[in-house]
């Protein structure tokens, strides 16, 4: 058995193997600084089936240098602001004082509240207000200074692992064991907003299923939802995915969200996939009990066949439906002696020698 959990509690739900998939309505920025549209968002989240409405708790100053982003020729979601990447940041910033009450409005509604915390302080907000479990997004994965502090927090952590190689997931893996903490999801994240479904390597998760014994989970970026149901057939046990009411409104998240109707599709897909996944176990289920015998085969007598008549193959046809001797013993058959007379189309049954 490895150190790391392989079934979790998250607020009132069990996440793990034999446990429904967990889903992250990744609101963000998309509340666009306004208070009631982040309530409306949480409303539109719970009625779409997600578990969780997630957050992103960040000061802008504690997050980019804007000296530092004047040096980059920006030419991907970046670039295409039209604006300062600080002044973007500041305009989606989740206010410290809407924390309480956002985290209530949640409960109010029967669905978890989380966020993620992008300096020490949020951490500590994160833990005041008794998040279910704090994800780490991708860009802060080789902070290992900040992957400590989160995990001995002791709260489940979800980890991204966008834009990382497999020497960095490593090291962020061992920093959060070695700070004691055994409740972790890795998620595997391309960061491109959005990503390419081709770019999506949902088999990575499997890889890390076997490199660390470890529950696993998706952040997609990716239009649509066949990357999340690829990733739930592999394994993943957490979705998390960006959520908005309109992806025509205006700000940097809103174009590679999913809209409510869309995100309660990839729900109900994602239901029906796991009805379909079923049992490890291999057997004849209840539904199949009439077709047994309607698409097997048994053995018939090819032509009428007297009693004392010495079986030969010439008398044996191997047809549907299953109803006496199987075709296995068609071998045993031949050579045996008829203690009756057998009618041409009449099953063949171990009383007939």
């Amino acid at each position: 058995m490895g150190f790391f959990n392989r079934e979790i509690r998250i607020g009132d739900k069990m996440i793990g193997d034999t446990y429904p998939t967990y889903f992250i309505a990744e609101i963000g920025a998309n509340f666009d600084g306004n208070i009631e549209k982040a309530k409306r968002l949480i409303d539109a989240a719970k009625e779409a089936g997600a578990d969780c409405a997630k957050f992103q708790t960040f000061s802008t100053s504690r997050i980019v240098s804007e000296g530092g982003f004047s040096h980059m020729q920006l030419k991907g979601v970046h670039g295409s602001w039209g604006r300062t990447v600080s002044d973007v940041f500041k305009d989606a910033e989740f206010p410290i004082a809407w924390h309480k009450e956002i985290a209530d409005y949640c409960k109010a509604v029967s669905i978890d509240f989380s966020t993620s915390p992008y300096f020490k302080e949020a951490v500590d907000l994160c833990a005041d207000l008794d998040v279910p479990f704090i994800k780490i997004g991708s860009g802060d994965l080789t902070w290992l200074e900040m992957l400590d502090y989160i995990a001995r927090k002791g709260k489940p952590v979800m980890l991204a692992t966008g834009d990382a190689t497999m020497a960095e997931i490593d090291e962020a893996v061992r920093t959060i064991e070695a700070a004691g903490n055994r409740d972790l999801v890795l998620m595997q994240c391309i960061t491109n907003y959005p990503s390419k479904i081709e770019s999506a390597n949902v088999n990575v998760l499997k890889t890390y299923q076997s490199a660390f014994d470890v529950l696993t989970g998706y952040s997609d970026h990716a239009p649509g939802h066949v990357v999340a149901l690829a990733s739930v057939v592999v394994g993943g046990r957490v979705i998390e995915k960006h959520f908005t009411l309109n992806r025509n409104d205006k700000g940097p998240d809103h174009p590679h969200s999913m809209e409510p109707q869309n995100f309660k599709f990839m729900v109900d897909s994602i239901r029906e996939v796991e009805r379909a996944m079923g049992s490890t176990r291999k057997e004849v289920v209840a539904e199949e009990g009439e077709t047994v015998y309607v698409q097997r085969r048994c053995l018939y007598a090819k032509q009428d066949i007297k009693k004392g008549h010495i079986m030969t193959a010439e008398d044996i046809d191997v047809l549907r439906p299953a109803l006496g001797i199987p075709p296995k013993f068609k071998p045993v058959i031949i050579g045996k002696e008829c203690k009756e007379d057998i009618a041409k189309g009449q099953p063949l049954f171990w009383n007939n020698f």
